[in-house]
């Protein structure tokens, strides 16, 4: 189990506990003002995103230092995971509502609203959360599907997800205030600053699934397809086999290449089970 699922779950799975999407938990003074900040100064954001390229060329102390500082506060303030399909459909079992929204990371990167993020509550239409945000930045329920607040049922958010997930994107929860759950983001690495801060410069904010991927040789035909939409560069071509593998370091185990797997050569596996990645998040 991850460190979330000990200081937040009890030993289970964080990210299926209720109490971590409770309403009460948007009392805390100090969760509000991070939400607040957040989600009304975009700007801030895009200046963080624009000096991680500074951040690789810094001196190999300073980016340790700087590192381990972002880290911190990651978890403390804004952390996220990677989920496979099956533990969505659990989380939507027993949240209330789902709210399709814009997403911040694409709309300052592309300048567009596009709705790949969505939130998610224990209360009617996202609670105090929805409420909070909207009165902060609007334009994040009024993008280009529709007019509003769009309110999902649990069937058509699932439907949406799937679809998300064969476009080669991968599913990820956010907290806000850890450990207070608030969205569900599909991401990818062009698009996802939080992405790009983990994978590209190495600075951990958005961890790897409680699962890794794993590869049936036997069933691969080589067509490559889950190496199209691998998001962590995890899945290489053996031209002497003509067949695919799977590094176990670099999956974060997300399922999206066994998604498009016409084969079914590719399973999900506990990350608990794989002695080299068992303790890699």
């Amino acid at each position: 189990m991850c460190e979330f699922c000990m200081k937040h779950g009890e030993g289970k799975k964080w990210y299926l506990e209720a109490k971590n999407y409770s309403e009460d938990l948007m009392s805390d003074i100090r969760r509000r003002k991070f939400i607040e900040d957040f989600f009304s100064d975009t700007d801030q954001l895009k200046v963080a995103a624009e000096r991680m390229d500074k951040f690789d060329s810094a001196p190999w102390l300073v980016r340790r230092s700087v590192r381990w500082r972002l880290a911190r506060f990651f978890k403390k303030n804004h952390h996220g995971q990677v989920l496979p399909i099956e533990d969505i459909e659990k989380i939507f079992g027993f949240t209330n509502s789902i709210v399709r929204v814009s997403c911040i990371c694409r709309k300052i990167i592309h300048g567009r609203e596009e709705r790949y993020c969505y939130g998610i509550s224990m209360a009617p239409d996202g609670g105090k959360f929805v409420e909070m945000v909207k009165s902060l930045d609007p334009s994040l329920f009024s993008g280009p599907d529709s007019k509003g607040l769009e309110t999902l049922s649990k069937e058509d958010a699932l439907t949406l997800f799937k679809e998300h997930e064969s476009e080669g994107l991968c599913h990820s929860i956010w907290t806000f205030g850890s450990p207070f759950i608030a969205g569900i983001c599909n991401c990818d690495r062009p698009d996802c600053m939080a992405m790009q801060t983990t994978v590209t410069h190495g600075i951990p904010c958005m961890y790897r699934a409680e699962y890794v991927a794993q590869l049936n040789p036997e069933l691969c035909t080589g067509c490559r397809q889950c190496m199209r939409v691998c998001q962590f560069g995890a899945i290489s071509y053996s031209a002497g086999s003509k067949k695919v593998a799977i590094d176990p370091r670099l999956c974060y185990g997300c399922g999206v290449c066994r998604a498009v797997c016409e084969k079914n050569a590719i399973q999900l596996e506990d990350r608990s089970k794989v002695p080299a990645v068992a303790n890699l998040w």
